[in-house]
């Protein structure tokens, strides 16, 4: 029997349970994948909170990596014994768990290299930070851009991959500890949004003229800051709302802040076609096999403290990036 965190209702961590489950056989263009690791993303509590709503009761997780055990009619992109990771949305929840049957599609084969426990640290925050950089503003270098959160699992990969761009990366943090994380794994410049004023400082770093772009992960308490920090024509990545919803915009500020522009994407807009998805993963892979992208693990669980992993992320106390060893 595998083991599955489930949840009934929606609410607190509190509302995470361990349970059994009998995984069965894969059916036509299913796989079954035994996990190894299990990512730990602040996505996953919009679906326990019910931000992200789903019938209950419900598994919880998009992310893992692990080795297929068998694999249903019609799967040929991947095969029993081969080593996969794998993220997603709804078509790939459920993955707080020992082992599932999921569609194969989503999952991508591993470059030898890069073990199970680095793929579910990295597969979604990677990907992510791959879009945001080499798809979503046509970024060059020399340009600044002001990334919130630097010391978290995204921030700490988008930062080294920008600086491999050659740009300059302004990060927020909330304590010194993380500045110096964040410092490490490539910011050249460090803002203490509790004790600073955000836009202030940038425009002070920036001789005035702001950033290119601003990736805000955490939503309504930094959302004017960010607006405040762009240059001309910058671009204002809405990418999560750890602090809760944005507020409403009245579109004519965009045109008052010098024509800037705001976006909310979603990574499986930009993993939806295989290609693009193979070529973003390739890249992804490439950075880290050769040691340019280092992807820090600094919290490990394991699934019945789910619980308490969640309270960890939503109280702020974990950097870099969180998994489940199963």
């Amino acid at each position: 029997m595998a083991q599955v965190i489930r949840f009934h209702r929606t609410g607190g961590p509190e509302v995470l349970r361990r349970e059994e489950a009998d995984v069965g056989s894969p059916g036509p263009g299913q796989a079954r994948v035994r996990h190894v690791a299990v990512g730990l993303n602040f996505a996953d509590t919009y679906f326990r909170t019910g931000l992200y709503p789903v019938p209950l009761p419900s598994g919880i997780g998009v992310e893992a990596a692990g080795v297929v055990e068998a694999v249903g009619e019609g799967v040929t992109s991947v095969a029993p014994g081969d080593r996969v990771t794998y993220t997603g949305f709804l078509d790939t929840l459920g993955a707080y768990s020992t082992e599932r049957i999921l569609p194969a599609a989503p999952l991508i084969r591993l470059p030898e290299g890069i073990g199970c426990e680095t793929a579910a640290a990295m597969t979604m925050r990677g990907l992510t930070s791959a879009y945001l950089l080499r798809r979503i503003w046509p970024l060059r270098a020399g340009d600044g851009i002001l990334v919130h959160a630097a010391a978290g699992g995204v921030g700490l990969i988008l930062s080294q991959w920008a600086k491999l761009l050659g740009l300059t990366v302004i990060g927020t943090v909330s304590t010194d500890a993380k500045g110096d994380i964040a410092r490490a794994h490539g910011c050249d410049h460090i803002i203490h949004h509790g004790r600073e004023d955000v836009a202030r400082r940038v425009r002070e770093l920036t001789g005035g003229a702001g950033v290119a772009v601003v990736y805000d992960s955490i939503g309504r308490d930094t959302f004017a800051g960010s607006l405040g920090s762009l240059r001309r024509r910058g671009l204002l990545v809405c990418m999560g709302t750890a602090s809760g919803p944005v507020p409403p915009l009245d579109v004519a500020a965009l045109a008052a802040r010098g024509s800037v522009f705001v976006t909310r994407p979603a990574l499986a807009d930009y993993i939806a076609d295989p290609a693009e998805k193979a070529e973003l993963a390739g890249e992804l892979f490439g950075h880290v096999a050769a040691g340019r992208i280092r992807v820090e693990i600094h919290q490990r669980y394991r699934l019945e403290d789910a619980a308490q992993a969640h309270r960890d992320l939503e109280s702020r106390r974990t950097t870099g990036s969180s998994i489940f060893v199963v």
